[in-house]
């Protein structure tokens, strides 16, 4: 369509020089109502080009076939049009032009197939219209006008005219064959380096990220170790401070073990190592093994620790469901100064569910999507501890489990987390880690 407004400036220009090599022998009332018909449709067709430039070019697919739908018997009309000249000329002037008509009408075919064949409903619609319209205005001279008895070379020409047609239709199918390969092949080459582009990139975006994965890392180990250095130092020169230094030395080394905890299990889960067991999980029996490792911690901090238990049981993996458990309540208990921890298991029409309150510094709504990213801590006051690598682990378990996880809170009244344990399916939970592993480094891009 985007070449189609020069073509038709031609074509206007050959009817003229059609009009023109008819004339001396044509009868006029014919010729000037064919010359008008004909110069209609051309400027139709330039009316329809104006207003595919106006609306549709910069449109996408739908509105191009839209488009087409709309207009496409112009084509044919045209191809009508042009045969209808073969009344005029055809047994009815010289053969000199005669032969110069029936030049230009195979010029006309040849070019029309080239130009249509990107097309091919629009190239097979027009020569169809174009060689049985004029087969048939022949058919009419030789048979109703001149009832067979015409010169011998009308059938010679009907039939070289057949034959045309069929080699016109074979070489537009071709080219257009040709042309769509070579649009495929385009397409394919700008997938590929597209493709290409994305792996680069991503290979980019895995150097950067692991920069910043050992540099947030060595961050946050510095301190616990440093501080085991001091006090292990301080221990060595002033034995007698053993029980005010030992607590200390004990909390450092906790830190240390929590943060290669963290980073094992990213490690896992970005290598596609880790391991589905999935089975049947007593909750009410990994609520208590929580609260036996949990109750300690929250004690020793001055917190409440609460247990709500509904009887139930959930298909699901034990230790990964554990530890996705876990990191919620050690967040709880990290970012909760005073109050307490309820972890409760609830049933829902969709499932049982589980939830971990707290009474903490709570999450502005501004950042409740970005805690789930990996190394992001909240920017409020007594969030500094932690290593942002404990929530990302969660919404990465949940997502392989397939067990929802919703949050809701408000800043400094606290937060809480609930997790539906909808039934694991085993073979979906593998494609889903797989699938995760795939697809972390555009995450992460």
């Amino acid at each position: 369509m985007r070449t189609q407004r020069s073509t038709q400036w031609v074509g206007l220009a050959f009817i003229a020089i059609f009009a023109a090599v008819l004339w001396p022998g044509s009868p006029p009332g014919p010729l000037a109502a064919w010359t008008v018909l004909a110069a209609g449709v051309a400027l139709a067709r330039l009316r329809v080009l104006r207003r595919y430039e106006r609306e549709v070019m910069v449109g996408g697919s739908e509105e191009h076939i839209a488009f087409h739908h709309r207009y496409h018997l112009l084509w044919p009309a045209s191809a009508l049009v042009w045969g209808l000249a073969t009344l005029i000329f055809f047994d009815r002037i010289a053969l000199a032009d005669q032969f110069l008509c029936w030049l230009m009408l195979a010029g006309l075919g040849m070019f029309t197939t080239h130009s249509l064949s990107s097309e091919r409903t629009a190239l097979t619609r027009y020569l169809d219209a174009f060689a049985l319209s004029i087969l048939a205005f022949m058919a009419w001279r030789m048979v109703f006008e001149l009832r067979l008895q015409g010169p011998t070379y009308h059938w010679w020409l009907a039939l070289l005219l057949l034959a045309f047609w069929q080699v016109l239709r074979r070489a537009g199918v071709r080219m257009h064959d040709t042309q769509r390969r070579n649009f495929e092949l385009q397409y394919r080459n700008n997938l590929l380096i597209e493709s290409l582009t994305r792996q680069t990139q991503a290979a980019l975006d895995a150097v950067e990220i692991k920069n910043r994965f050992l540099a947030s890392a060595a961050h946050d180990i510095r301190q616990p170790v440093h501080a085991l250095g001091l006090y292990a130092d301080w221990l060595g020169s002033e034995p007698e401070l053993v029980h005010e230094l030992a607590p200390k030395i004990v909390e450092s080394t906790k830190a240390v073990h929590q943060l290669f905890d963290s980073l094992f299990d990213l490690a896992r889960l970005d290598s596609g190592k880790i391991k589905l067991n999935i089975e049947t999980v007593n909750v009410a029996k990994l609520m208590r093994d929580l609260e036996l490792q949990y109750r300690p911690l929250c004690e020793a901090k001055g917190l409440q620790f609460r247990l709500h238990v509904q009887l139930g049981s959930v298909v699901s993996d034990p230790i990964l469901l554990q530890r996705i458990l876990g990191n919620l309540i050690s967040n709880a208990i990290r970012y909760t100064q005073r109050g307490g921890i309820l972890v409760a298991s609830r049933s829902t029409r969709k499932g049982l569910r589980i939830e971990v309150w707290d009474t903490g510094v709570g999450i502005a709504p501004v950042h409740q999507k970005e805690i789930f990213r990996e190394f992001y801590k909240v920017p409020h006051a007594g969030t500094e501890d932690g290593f942002g690598l404990g929530l990302y682990i969660v919404a990465r378990l949940t997502g392989i489990l397939g067990h929802p996880l919703t949050l809701r809170s408000r800043v400094g009244r606290g937060t809480v987390f609930r997790l539906l344990l909808q039934p694991t399916d085993a073979r979906r939970a593998a494609e889903r880690a797989q699938a995760s592993m795939e697809q972390i480094l555009p995450e992460r891009g």
